[in-house]
């Protein structure tokens, strides 16, 4: 529905005809929308795109206001007629301009100029008949070298100085450093991804709530290598699971604490908690934040108020007010 640059197109009235949803659902909607990130997208036009950033900023003052609702001025070098029209200074002015020019004016471009790749794991994952747990790396992502023996004894027999044996060799030496090498790197690989999938057992067997609490420390203590080496390795790899495709550095999470003496909870399996709670919240009875501490509370979570609203604005879920109006909105709609 939108463009290249981030721009939603057409008509409102004609996207609600095409949804089936009333003009006030898609309008509330929209100015959801409008507050992802990066600032500006799902804007109509220019103008929009310029006072989502500069709301975002906190610099929506009347006269700001009153440039932007002038910008074809501002486009013929009009600054006289501009500054009669924001009622200001040319100093100010010409620091107004300045500023709108920082803006971005296509906040979706960057995101849109390129074809998307897809992600090929590192790592593939598979359950066994007996419910246990196969890890293996995917040979398609291996590097291949090789080191040809057979044309490095061809050179040598035809090579008679000594410098040039001396040179000859330390490739060689080199060429097998490099080829041991790879070859241990996809050994730590395999190692720190079949410990990781011993310590999450619970999430492969059972979902996203029963991840664990989990740091590099305890994988690297796990399998006597340095917590660098383990930070190094999981960077931007890729695992293939029975649920699903997760970037290794998923699988560590901090850690939030039981209400009694029970195990710590994983932040991303609260997070998920949060979430399901959300979702399955009827329009009669939306969860403000402090219900949802109420009811992880009684499941055994010791969190505050404020973290369940980082994590709800994490997971870009509008605050319990947002939710409610939005419910009443679709309910109304769908009687």
């Amino acid at each position: 529905m939108t463009d290249e640059a981030g721009y939603l197109r057409g008509e409102l009235t004609a996207l609600a005809d095409l949804l089936g949803a009333p003009l006030e659902l898609v309008e509330e909607t929209l100015r959801v929308m409008q507050g992802f990130e990066p600032c500006g997208v799902f804007a109509r036009d220019l103008r929009e795109c310029l006072m989502l950033q500069l709301k975002e900023q906190d610099r929506c003052d009347p006269a700001m206001a009153a440039l932007i609702e002038n910008l074809h001025l501002l486009a013929v070098h009009d600054l006289p007629a501009l500054k009669r029209a924001a009622r200001v200074s040319d100093e100010d002015l010409c620091d107004m301009i300045q500023e709108v020019k920082r803006l971005n004016p296509k906040p979706g471009l960057k995101y849109g100029s390129s074809p998307s790749q897809p992600i090929v794991p590192d790592v593939l994952v598979r359950v066994l008949p007996d419910s246990s747990f196969h890890v293996e790396l995917n040979s398609d992502t291996l590097p291949r070298v090789l080191v040809n023996q057979s044309y490095y004894a061809t050179v040598c027999k035809s090579t008679t100085r000594k410098e040039d044996k001396t040179y000859l060799v330390d490739c060689l030496q080199t060429a097998n450093w490099l080829v041991k090498s790879l070859d241990q790197r996809a050994r730590t690989i395999l190692k720190v991804a079949q410990e990781i999938v011993r310590q999450q057992d619970g999430f492969f067997t059972h979902g996203v709530r029963h991840l664990r609490p989990l740091n590099l420390k305890t994988v690297a203590d796990a399998i006597s290598m340095h917590e660098s080496t383990v930070s190094r390795v999981t960077a931007n790899k890729y695992m293939a699971t029975n649920r699903g495709l997760f970037e290794l550095k998923y699988f560590f999470t901090s850690a939030i604490a039981a209400t009694l003496d029970g195990d710590a909870h994983s932040s991303e399996a609260v997070r998920h908690r949060i979430r399901e709670m959300i979702e399955a919240e009827p329009v009669s009875d939306v969860l403000s934040d402090d219900k949802i501490v109420e009811r992880l509370k009684g499941d055994g979570v010791d969190i505050a108020r404020r973290t369940v609203a980082k994590y709800r604005e994490a997971l870009r879920i509008p605050s319990s007010v947002q939710r409610r109006r939005l419910k009443r909105i679709a309910h109304g709609a769908s009687l």
